[in-house]
């Protein structure tokens, strides 16, 4: 497997992988990571659909990108998904796979068509006193020390943040500021988490700084990224036959190791599952490949209802990701450490609400704060809405109406999340894991400005809101080492690779959907020698135009020249300057504001 970049790869289609005929294909779980492993066996590993069996322990595929109406209890939606046009993989594989709404477009022309003809913005970044515009305006409010702080974790080699939290690099200089509010509810950063994945965030993400206090950076899909982004990867592998075996439960891999050193051998010999309660083992050949989805972000959450709260459950039990992960790296250092993401439940959860408005009463308070018709079928708040004086750290979205193509008419669906859910609420003064979903929705009619006298009303027959608890939802930011989860393919396997947010490969960031279907691609590329180039992350880390103009816009336009400086560095500045003054280089500095 290798990277590439580029036109050339990009469209080109590999040869068949020769052997292929005679394997087979085991997939452990059915997120986006594993049904994208599915997509590259069927696409460009041109695998027969029949060899390919995806294993699933509950009834429906799809994982963490859910989006699904309880006949019992309403929509429901965990989380959501924010994408960008650099997610290479993602857009590589959507191209083939076909709209299930419109004939003959695939995924990727409908996304196009839809962010080109109504982009993404937001107008109201965040609230405070009961629904009153917070007045960030755009601005990262960062002192020149804040500044530097976040440059100098930019330069910091990754051997240097290796199990160090984010409080140990940063402080109230940049904790104080806008940039940490949108940075921490854009992405559910903690104090606490790893400062190694902050640093490849910045790296990552550094051509989207400027939209980061709006979101002009981000796209989404028109509708719940279930039926969007799954049902049509579904589809399209249910056509090839691809073979989904739910209510199975894989409780562990058995792997065999020969050799020494370097020449050490890694097979995978056998599949221990529970189907229908009995328990079997699938026995595999060097022939039969297995992805294996280590872990789970929404291992053991828990759904609420309107008059039940979301019960905070944090124990493992076999079957699930943790428990399997667990098992499988009991065999080999190699397959990765799950204790440090899953033994500290209290420091990388958060809950979720989904709630749906029945008519329009509560309309008016939305329109007022993101100053657009929620009805309209276009953007509606762009992205989160923060609450910046809420205990709960509340966020709140409205994306595109109807979020699901069943949704009634003049109902609007809104996705929130507190990510301080130990927390006493504001309004209702219990801890939002302790919440009904009426009572969260309570909190937010509170936060959104709704009058007091009419919050029990509307929180009562004019919406219905369930909640979700997820005690694990962070666990990948949590303060980590390399080592801590295992290659994508580890050194020295034969015929089995890992899948998803808590496998490794370099350079791109977790709790993305491009990382997740990256994990995918690379595995398949890897164990099928497939000839074609994995697109490489986005390269605008290297790219001077992209950290020229990030550089500016996290100062909020201030120039180098602006800085705060002692006499020998602005002496120093003044000579280097002086030093490019009518060359290309001046120029490029004059271009994008620097100077």
């Amino acid at each position: 497997m290798y990277y590439s970049s580029g036109n050339y790869e990009a469209f080109a289609r590999p040869r068949k992988p020769e052997g292929v005929e005679r394997k087979s294909a085991y997939i452990v779980g059915s997120g986006l990571a594993a049904l994208t492993a599915a997509c590259y066996l069927v696409r460009d590993g041109q695998m027969d659909g029949e060899r390919i069996h995806i294993l699933e322990k509950d009834k429906i595929a799809g994982g963490a990108c859910d989006g699904y109406k309880y006949e019992d209890i309403g929509y429901v939606m965990r989380g959501g998904r924010e994408m960008d046009n650099h997610f290479e993989v993602m857009w590589d594989l959507f191209r083939s796979i076909p709209s299930i709404e419109t004939p003959n477009v695939s995924v990727l022309d409908e996304y196009y068509w839809l962010n080109k003809a109504d982009p993404n913005y937001s107008l109201c970044r965040a609230t405070e006193k009961c629904g009153q515009d917070a007045h960030t305006d755009k601005k990262f409010g960062l002192s020149d020390k804040g500044a530097m702080e976040i440059m100098r974790l930019f330069m910091t080699p990754n051997e240097e943040l290796q199990d160090k939290r984010i409080d140990e690099v940063f402080d109230d200089e940049v904790f104080g500021s806008n940039f940490w509010l949108y940075w921490r509810t854009m992405f559910a950063f903690e104090n606490w988490h790893s400062a190694l994945e902050m640093k490849l965030y910045i790296q990552r993400y550094i051509h989207h700084i400027g939209g980061l206090p709006d979101f002009t950076a981000l796209r989404f899909t028109k509708y719940n990224q279930y039926e969007s982004m799954i049902l049509p990867m579904v589809k399209y592998l249910e056509k090839a036959n691809v073979k989904f075996e739910f209510g199975t439960k894989v409780l562990n891999v058995k792997f065999r190791s020969t050799g020494d050193g370097d020449e050490k051998k890694k097979v995978a010999t056998a599949i221990e599952v529970e189907r229908d309660g009995k328990k079997e083992k699938i026995a595999l050949t060097e022939d039969d490949l297995v992805f294996i989805t280590n872990g789970g972000c929404v291992e053991n959450s828990s759904m609420g209802s309107q008059n039940e709260p979301a019960k905070f459950n944090t124990a493992l039990k076999e079957g699930g990701g943790w428990d399997m992960w667990k098992k499988i790296a009991a065999q080999d250092p190699a397959f990765g450490h799950p204790e440090k993401f899953c033994s500290r439940p209290d420091l990388c959860n958060w809950e979720s609400a989904t709630v749906e408005t029945l008519d329009c009463k509560i309309l008016p308070y939305i329109e007022k704060i993101c100053k657009r018709d929620p009805l309209s079928g276009k953007v509606v708040t762009g992205g989160i809405v923060t609450v910046k004086d809420s205990s709960w750290l509340m966020s709140w979205t409205i994306n595109r109406q109807p979020q699901f193509r069943e949704q009634p008419k003049g109902h609007v669906i809104v996705w929130l999340y507190g990510l301080f859910s130990e927390k006493e609420g504001d309004y209702v003064k219990k801890p939002m894991r302790d919440c009904t979903g009426r009572e969260i929705c309570m909190e937010w009619l509170y936060h959104i400005g709704v009058p007091v006298d009419l919050i029990d009303d509307y929180a009562t027959n004019h919406a219905n809101t369930v909640p979700v608890m997820m005690p694990y939802i962070d666990a990948f930011f949590m303060p980590r080492a390399y080592g801590d989860r295992p290659l994508v393919v580890p050194k020295g396997a034969v015929n089995f690779a890992f899948l998803g947010q808590f496998a490794e490969t370099p350079r791109d960031t977790i709790f993305t959907t491009e990382y997740s279907m990256r994990t995918g691609m690379e595995a398949v590329y890897t164990l099928l020698g497939v000839d074609r180039g994995v697109p490489e992350v986005w390269g605008s880390v290297y790219d001077i135009r992209a950290l020229l103009d990030a550089t500016v816009k996290l100062r909020d336009g201030k120039k180098i020249t602006d800085m705060d400086t002692n006499l020998l560095e602005r002496i120093a500045l003044k000579t280097l300057l002086g030093k490019v003054k009518d060359t290309d280089v001046e120029k490029l500095l004059k271009e994008y504001k620097v100077i």
